[in-house]
């Protein structure tokens, strides 16, 4: 057949040459993939220096005696340790964690192997609007829901954290549910096994690690909350207690919250060094949370 008359264009054997075009959409990829690298470095720097910066200043205040010490007594007392806001910091939390993750668990399960697009559709967009709450909004609502008119209480922080805890881990849950292989609940249900047996004998042990990942996360978001707590547990003594129930219990937020405000410098250093224990315990949290989530999902793809 002749190709006489026919496009050079439309050649394939013909070599792609760099058009006016075709030079134009390299220097648009060059451009945005300059911004991403940039945008990426600029959050690894502003991580990095926050690190640098509360390291270097709380660095020199950590000891034995800091983290299983309480702060000093007195009327003109200052400095002392932080051992009371790290007991009350682990209880309050403790205490979140076992208010938030059955209900979180039992959302996302509802979402993925019960619900219909038409019903999940609303929870999913509230669950998405309880996640951008402001902290200090939920705060407000657990004082007025729990404190007003009354006294402050462990507890009550404890609740208001559960609250910010629970879209994060029915959000983190879900998604580890749709990754498990729908063939392993049909192989199930071709053997006679009920629909609850299933999830509860499959599809969770086979996600667990990804719903550990989400409680991890949620565990680090909530321990650095203050101002839920500022309205529900800020009233406390200076003094270790587990009583979360009948009183205020002291806690690493508002430890920082106060010794920032205080006039005195040996306040100001500890204030500090609690910075230091609260990023370590959120950076090692989420570092972990990180690898379990890579292993869960590696898991998944090996299958």
């Amino acid at each position: 057949m002749s190709t006489l008359g026919a496009d050079p264009l439309m050649d394939p054997k013909r070599p792609l040459s760099a058009t006016g075009n075709l030079r134009r959409r390299r220097r648009t990829d060059r451009l945005m993939r300059g911004v991403a690298t940039a945008a990426a470095i600029l959050a690894v720097a502003i991580l990095a220096i926050v690190i640098v910066t509360v390291t270097g200043k709380g660095a020199s205040q950590l000891s034995l005696s800091f983290l299983f010490k309480d702060p000093a007594v007195g009327l003109d007392a200052v400095g002392g340790g932080i051992a009371n806001a790290i007991v009350g910091t682990a209880l309050i939390v403790a205490l979140a964690t076992v208010m938030a993750a059955p209900i979180g668990v039992l959302i996302a399960i509802y979402l993925t192997e019960f619900s219909t697009p038409r019903t999940a559709r609303p929870i999913r967009l509230v669950l998405d609007l309880l996640n951008g709450m402001p902290s200090i909004v939920i705060g407000v609502f657990a004082y007025g829901l729990l404190i007003e008119g009354g006294q402050q209480a462990g507890w009550a922080g404890s609740f208001a954290l559960a609250i910010i805890m629970v879209p994060l881990i029915a959000r983190a849950t879900g998604e580890m549910l749709t990754l498990v292989p729908r063939e392993l609940r049909e192989a199930s249900h071709a053997l006679g096994i009920s629909r609850w047996r299933t999830i509860v004998g499959i599809v969770l042990p086979s996600s667990l690690g990804g719903i550990l990942t989400g409680l991890v996360l949620a565990v680090a978001r909530s321990a650095g909350e203050t101002a839920p707590l500022l309205f529900t547990t800020s009233i406390f003594s200076n003094s270790t207690t587990v009583n979360i129930f009948g009183t205020a219990l002291p806690n690493i937020p508002l430890i920082i919250f106060s010794d920032s405000e205080s006039a005195f410098p040996a306040d100001h250093a500890r204030a500090w060094g609690a910075a230091v224990v609260l990023m370590a315990f959120i950076l090692i949290g989420n570092l972990g949370a990180r690898a379990m989530l890579a292993r869960q999902r590696g898991k998944f793809q090996s299958q």
